[in-house]
């Protein structure tokens, strides 16, 4: 019996996924013969809106015995999130089609309950070019690459690291705190140094974390916006770096920590490093009206309760001027060189500060990219009491994709490709093509466990930093979680938007939670073949324009077993991906019968041999 409804296919609903503003959308259903339906409604909700607004649609006649063709149009003219479903209107009463688990897709109800996502954006919304086809990759500054240069410090008070391989420091000190005041002295020249490497790897895009001037190694702590970190090197440093990634097609774009500063600035200055001034020493300081104090001085509203955090209340005209003005930081960093910014905890942002950094940020460069940091599915993520506006086309122009991680990393440690095709399919139906194009898609960051490790490791199941500290995967590990990391980083390469490489995961770097996710590049110690898995993916992706902003076909998704098609006019990319422990042979869907087995994989007259835990690429022209 034919399904009622599918999201997902424009047989069902045209065009697919989110639409511009005063799009016309074309509905479908195929209601059961069987429930004998008098009339049969859409039901839409507009996400601000109290009450349901029902559509009539048209009966166009039977599908088969069993369905009859149910159609109607609706345009959604307001940005935001539209919520859906259908009502048969039968001799028994209402009936409902409403959204099921992946497998089932729909069902039919006696009650409303759940309902479709339809995202409306901003008429006129698009997103920079030159990040599509790319691959970005990100850079914890401290622990990419030293130059040699030594510089002239005036502070003392950190610890230098002379052993390049040595694991960061991660005991407390004898006050029993975490400082992060380890450095292993990376610095900007270094990574200005290692440029060639990165263009080998197809790199377009340095996305590096902070590197304003700060007293951790993170540099989260912001100190003062408006100096580059002295560790780090200095403003022409910064804006050699950029110069000359550019000559390379290479963007640089920079960390936004603005939902709060350090409590050792110049801004705050809790310790008093910057004098008598700050809003914690001096209620007339031009900084105190940044923060939310309690009671002055000592209680004050922090990030997470990290009193050594202070959040900032961004909506302060003169933070806002600080940060947004035509002199501010953003612009600043943009007039060096860089080419956007991603910003930390983007959810913690309020509408109107990050509406301002927009238009302050294409004021300067409409070209330039900005990324927040979203963990969930940003199209529908709540915080501060209401729905955000992230991608609607006034916010921002992307996100991080930790939903796409997820998909993948638990698809590669036994997830079911259902669920694994479910959360792809959701993001793609969600999210504005705009958006989409440019997703910054990871499989590691300086916030999460190296994919390696996660992938054959033992679960850290809130292990403490001590038994983290002993744990080195064996012999036998490491082998299958390198055969899972490049079927990892195929997806991860293959799947829309462009992915993200965090330092020294293709060399095949390990490590838990912060600060073992941030050790040192092993230079010279590389995982060869790893490494030249991703060299050969970043040429993929130069070569085949299917990846860089084309269509997504949801092929194949059972079991251990998955397979997708991404196409243009041009070309077509067949991904296939087999987790099991057997052999297998794939029949290839039409028009790939002239294609190109990317891995070597044997491939004739559309049988796809595909080896046990491996994947293939199938190219092919149109």
């Amino acid at each position: 019996m034919p399904i009622p409804f599918d999201s997902q296919r424009v047989y069902y609903r045209s065009p697919f996924g989110a639409v511009e503003q005063d799009t016309a959308v074309q509905f479908r259903v195929l209601a059961p013969r069987d429930e004998h339906s008098k009339t049969v409604e859409l039901c839409v909700k507009y996400d601000y809106d109290w009450n349901w607004e029902y559509y009539k649609m048209v009966w166009c006649g039977n599908f088969d015995i069993n369905s009859e063709i149910w159609e109607c149009t609706f345009t959604p003219h307001r940005m935001g999130l539209y919520w859906y479903s259908f009502r048969m209107n039968t001799s028994n009463g209402a009936r409902y089609i409403i959204p099921s688990d992946p497998y089932k897709i729909c069902e039919i109800s006696d009650h409303p309950g759940r309902s479709w996502q339809l995202t409306c954006y901003k008429k006129g919304f698009s997103t920079p070019q030159w990040p599509v086809g790319g691959v970005m990759y990100q850079i914890f500054p401290d622990r990419f690459c030293f130059s040699g240069e030594e510089k002239q410090l005036k502070r003392t008070d950190f610890q230098r690291n002379t052993d390049w391989y040595a694991l960061p420091v991660w005991q407390p000190n004898e006050h029993g705190e975490i400082t992060n005041s380890d450095f292993f002295m990376g610095d900007l020249k270094g990574i200005t140094q290692k440029l060639d490497y990165l263009q080998s790897m197809g790199v377009s895009c340095i996305y590096l974390n902070p590197i304003g001037e700060a007293y951790s190694n993170h540099r989260y702590d912001t100190g003062d916006y408006s100096h580059i970190d002295p560790i780090l090197g200095t403003e022409d440093d910064f804006r050699e770096l950029c110069a000359q990634a550019k000559e390379r097609g290479i963007h640089v774009i920079n960390d936004g920590v603005f939902s709060h500063t350090g409590s050792d600035s110049v801004y705050f200055n809790r310790s008093g490093r910057y004098g008598e001034g700050g809003a914690y020493r001096d209620k007339e300081s031009p900084y105190y009206s940044w923060y939310k104090f309690y009671e002055w001085p000592d209680n004050y509203h922090s990030w997470w309760g990290f009193y050594t955090l202070p959040e900032v209340v961004e909506t302060d005209p003169a933070f806002n001027e600080y940060i947004n003005g035509e002199n501010g930081i953003i612009r600043k960093y943009m007039r060096l060189g860089n080419s956007g910014w991603r910003l930390d905890v983007a959810d913690e942002l309020p509408d109107e500060f990050m509406e301002n950094l927009r238009t302050c940020v294409k004021g300067e460069n409409p070209e330039a990219l900005i990324v927040g940091e979203v963990w969930e599915d940003a199209s529908n993520k709540e915080s501060y009491g209401a729905r955000r506006k992230f991608l609607l086309g006034e916010q921002l122009d992307t996100v991080m994709n930790y939903v796409f991680r997820g998909a993948i990393l638990d698809f590669c440690r036994g997830q079911d490709a259902r669920y694994t095709m479910a959360a792809i399919m959701s993001v793609i139906e969600n999210y504005p093509r705009p958006v989409l194009r440019v997703l910054m898609n990871s499989l590691s960051t300086h916030d999460t466990e190296r994919a390696l490790t996660m992938l054959a490791g033992e679960p850290l199941n809130n292990r403490d930093r001590a038994w983290q500290a002993h744990q080195k995967l064996s012999p036998e590990q490491r082998e299958r979680g390198v055969r899972l990391m490049k079927i990892a980083a195929a997806m991860q390469y293959t799947l829309p938007g462009f992915p993200c490489v965090y330092y020294g995961d293709e060399a095949g770097m390990e490590g838990y939670r912060d600060p073992f996710n941030r050790a040192c590049y092993p230079w010279g110690r590389e995982d060869a073949e790893l490494l030249e898995w991703h060299k050969k993916l970043g040429a993929l992706r130069a070569e085949w324009s299917a990846l860089w902003d084309g269509e997504f076909m949801n092929v194949y998704a059972n079991g251990r077993r998955l397979a997708y098609i991404r196409h243009d006019d041009k070309t077509a990319v067949y991904c296939a991906f087999n987790l099991t422990d057997k052999d297998d042979v794939l029949t290839t869907p039409p028009g790939f019968s002239e294609a190109k087995p990317f891995f070597g994989n044997r491939y004739e007259d559309s049988k796809l041999s595909l080896p046990a835990m491996s994947c293939e690429i199938l190219t092919t022209e149109l």
